[in-house]
């Protein structure tokens, strides 16, 4: 690797191989903020261990499908991802289908230690992981490096937060990035909650939302929107509002999902190795009922996953401000995946991004400044931001 680590990576860097040498604790957590090089601090890690254990095996995972091909990516262009190394999601790494005799997939069971052949484990973007999927990962005893962003908000499910006070923490922007536009928006939200009206690259803007020209260049934004393209607010009001006004702006003539639709899941569902937030394209839906409820049957073209849904979605979900309930079994949940609130979106990036601030009454400025800080950061090269 070519690419000079700073003091405060190097330092970090020699705590964590001094973790992994020892073996004293199970796992670690190293926390980083966007732009601090957590990513080329976990290839050096790899191939510095693998200079003193060739035959080492190391599982990089993530939560989500999306966040694993991107580190895929990253790792790959390091040179740090080694022949029998695993990387892709969790529920891949350590999850295994029960089949019945009509090839239907009825459970999924744990892996059994004895067939884990990994000797480290690195989750990327911890923050998403639940309790019992970190249990799960703990009961394989192999060390485990749990690295996420400890700025961003915390999950908005339970009360399990690895990246809550991380071991280590990586907080100095890397030289690499620090003309990056993104960047800079990032740490004004996350150091003042406030970001000006200001042009700060030619894709990386503030607009204000009571200007004319604001709404005719939103209104185009949403006419090129594309799976590439995500639109973020703080409110489930402005979220259904939004979907219903994109949707008419892309041709499509009924309130009622379509072929091509973008939907994003809404409740986990391990049966069907589908989680909240997976966002994905309807191939093919139709409308059907049982015992007077009506659902969807659909096909659904998940994203970076290599299979496709098919299953029974809710009717009444699409368009509502919350998730439904009383839903029977075997009925999952999905909506319009247009617009996004920031907790939705989190551990998912996307090349182009529109941040409407909507700030909840009761959100403290702790609160605020975290809500600001995860929506400017699922940006990677377009960033629009909309308010006063």
């Amino acid at each position: 690797m070519n690419i000079e680590l700073s003091e405060n990576q190097k330092s970090v860097l020699k705590s964590v191989l001094e973790w992994y040498k020892k073996s004293e604790k199970p796992y670690i957590t190293l926390g980083g903020y966007a732009g601090t090089g957590k990513t080329t601090l976990m290839g050096y890690l790899s191939n510095i261990l693998r200079d003193n254990e060739k035959k080492l095996k190391i599982a990089f995972c993530s939560y989500t499908g999306k966040a694993s091909r991107v580190l895929q990516r990253k790792l790959k262009d390091t040179d740090s991802i080694y022949k029998y190394d695993y990387t892709g999601t969790i529920h891949r790494l350590i999850y295994r289908p029960e089949i019945d005799n009509n090839g239907e997939i009825v459970s999924w069971n744990r892996l059994p230690e004895e067939e884990f052949l990994y000797d480290l484990i690195i989750v990327d973007e911890a923050s998403m992981v639940t309790s019992d999927i970190w249990n799960d990962l703990l009961s394989y005893n192999k060390p485990i490096l749990a690295v996420g962003d400890h700025g961003q908000l915390p999950p908005i499910e339970g009360n399990f937060n690895l990246m809550e006070n991380p071991n280590f923490k990586l907080e100095e922007i890397y030289r690499q990035e620090i003309n990056n536009p993104i960047i800079k928006v990032s740490q004004l939200a996350r150091k003042y909650g406030h970001i000006p009206i200001e042009q700060f690259s030619k894709t990386v803007k503030k607009l204000d939302k009571k200007d004319r020209d604001t709404g005719e260049f939103l209104e185009n934004f949403f006419e090129s929107f594309n799976n590439d393209t995500m639109i973020l607010t703080g409110f489930n009001y402005s979220r259904v509002k939004l979907n219903k006004g994109i949707r008419q702006l892309l041709g499509f003539e009924t309130p009622t999902p379509s072929m091509g639709d973008r939907v994003i899941c809404l409740k986990n569902n391990y049966m069907e190795n589908i989680f909240n937030g997976m966002m994905g394209t309807i191939i093919n839906v139709d409308e059907e009922s049982l015992d007077g409820y009506e659902y969807y049957d659909s096909e659904i073209e998940l994203d970076d996953e290599d299979f496709i849904y098919y299953g029974k979605i809710s009717k009444s979900q699409f368009n509502e401000k919350s998730t439904v309930n009383d839903v029977p079994d075997g009925i999952d949940l999905f909506d319009f995946g247009y617009a996004l609130t920031v907790h939705k979106a989190q551990g998912s990036q996307a090349s182009r991004v529109v941040v409407f601030e909507e700030r909840f009454s009761k959100m403290d400025d702790e609160m605020w400044r975290r809500w600001l800080y995860t929506a400017v950061t699922r940006a990677i090269d377009e960033l629009y931001i909309v308010g006063k």
